[in-house]
């Protein structure tokens, strides 16, 4: 079995296809009409984007046929699949079932495809060690990923039920990689997410349990809320209340249900909270999820627009940076964070 990493676009837009579908596209722009099948190998595939793209660099276009090729020729039946979301701070898995096909009546950036069965589509992030992040991280739409003992550790991960297990997050290893220009590939990683999954873990160590509702409030208090924080223990399905005005009068009127589990929440969470928020006489909702949520809540945020947020751990992660200097100076110091600016590489990007 191999592990192979795909993504679901650029910005994760192809994702809910992917999981109705069964199936994993290739949406390379560019290649829509042609059978990548029928370029024969490698060299044949990079003398066929020397054509399509004949004013993009020589690196660029290798980067790309290293991606294509194992898409079209390399992943086989019983491969899994590796695909880190974009919506949630979750990857997904699936089982290959049969290899690349090309379906010229499909919608155009749906032609090229293989066909999966999805394991698992909300594995939190955490349950994997830094490591296999950082391959998970790999600045590429397709790619194998070989490093690590990654193909072992996360079948102990799938046999443990998908949750974390702590020899296979302890095990490090250097068993290596790939094939022609996937060692220099495998070095560009997408930094955002690499810092994120970083930050993800110290908000782990240091804010656990209840503490997590205690982050919360510091970020609704940053934000311009006066806040209530319940204290830790059995607390009625209110952990945090916030209103903005100087005595915290005003509206909208918050109330807030934290929950530091590392897997999705159900439904029926979400519509306790709808409850609790009319026995407190608050006018809007919020629940932060550490471990993301169900399908069935993901499906009713349209309708829970104007009544209720959902912030997973992504969400969570995006009010604290938005508003870090203006956190308290204790959580800014259990959270050490500084500011970086680097230039993004386009040459991994499909076209």
């Amino acid at each position: 079995m191999a592990l192979w990493m795909v993504r679901a676009g650029k910005y994760g837009e192809h994702e809910q296809r992917f999981f109705s579908d069964g199936r994993c596209y290739l949406t390379w722009g560019g290649t829509e009409e042609l059978d990548l099948s029928a370029s024969g190998d490698f060299e044949g595939v990079k003398q066929l984007l020397a054509t399509l793209y004949p004013d993009e660099k020589p690196k660029t276009r290798l980067n790309w046929a290293s991606q294509i090729y194992p898409f079209v020729f390399e992943i086989k039946p019983g491969d899994w699949i590796v695909l880190p979301r974009k919506h949630a701070s979750a990857i997904a898995f699936a089982e290959v079932q049969s290899g690349y096909a090309f379906d010229a009546k499909a919608e155009p950036v749906y032609r090229h495809s293989i066909k999966v069965r999805w394991l698992n589509t909300d594995v939190p992030r955490t349950a994997f060690a830094q490591d296999l992040l950082y391959s998970f991280g790999a600045f590429m739409t397709v790619c194998r990923i070989a490093k690590n003992d990654a193909e072992t550790r996360v079948n102990a991960i799938a046999a443990a039920g998908w949750k974390a297990d702590a020899a296979a997050l302890a095990q490090k290893s250097t068993k290596g990689v790939v094939k022609p220009g996937d060692d220099e590939v495998d070095e560009m990683l997408d930094i955002e997410q690499t810092a994120r999954d970083q930050i993800t873990r110290r908000i782990l160590a240091k804010f656990k349990g209840h503490g997590l509702a205690e982050l919360v409030g510091a970020i609704l208090r940053a934000q311009g809320f006066k806040t209530y924080l319940s204290p830790p223990g059995p607390d009625g399905g209110v952990d945090i209340l916030a209103a903005p005005g100087t005595f915290g009068f005003a509206e909208p009127r918050i109330c807030v249900q934290v929950k530091s589990q590392q897997s999705p929440v159900e439904r029926a969470v979400l519509d306790a909270l709808g409850g609790v928020m009319k026995k407190v006489n608050a006018t809007h909702g919020l629940l932060v999820s550490w471990g993301g949520f169900k399908t069935s809540i993901n499906r009713e945020e349209a309708q829970q627009f104007f009544h209720a947020r959902l912030w997973d751990a992504d969400d969570l992660i995006d009010e604290l940076l938005t508003v870090y200097d203006k956190l308290d100076a204790d959580v800014r110091a259990m959270l050490p964070l500084k500011r970086v600016w680097t230039l993004t590489s386009a040459d991994s990007l499909e076209p």
